[in-house]
């Protein structure tokens, strides 16, 4: 992906299971978002906690992905993120159920993120109190105009 592609795309913070669900199930109803991240049209935002969630989540038995295959879907995901640093200390986040949830809202101010996309209902409830719009991937695609 170029340069330019990247100054017009859409920069989006998207939670562990919105990743695994368009890269996991390629015929599923996410798969429209694999190919956003493709053509350019967003740039998903990582920082290291997310991405050693990502792997995490992507080692899971349930999957029975090889590490061979959790390689490839990485390969098919991280060459197209921007990486993220955070400083927790500068940082101001809403309170939020999860914990665990903490790293994608840090994500998505560092970030400076259009969206944090998600489908964790802890996440969406705090919608009103987070300085990025918190959406839904169907909020998504109907914004990019994607007709899954």
């Amino acid at each position: 992906m170029g340069a330019q592609s990247l100054d017009h795309a859409l920069r989006v913070v998207l939670d562990t299971n919105i990743v695994v669900s368009a890269l996991v199930f390629a015929s599923g109803r996410l798969s429209w978002l694999r190919h956003q991240w493709q053509q350019g049209a967003i740039v998903p935002l990582v920082t290291h906690d997310t991405t050693d969630e990502l792997i995490r989540v992507l080692s899971y038995p349930k999957f029975r992905l090889s590490s061979e295959d959790v390689k490839a879907l990485l390969g098919d995901y991280l060459p197209f993120c921007e990486v993220v640093d955070i400083r927790d200390s500068e940082i101001s986040l809403p309170e939020v159920r999860d914990p665990n949830d903490r790293i994608f809202l840090a994500a998505a101010s560092a970030g400076n993120a259009g969206y944090l996309i998600t489908g964790d209902d802890d996440l969406l409830a705090i919608r009103a109190n987070f300085a990025i719009p918190i959406i839904t991937a169907a909020e998504l695609g109907i914004s990019l105009g994607v007709r899954e």
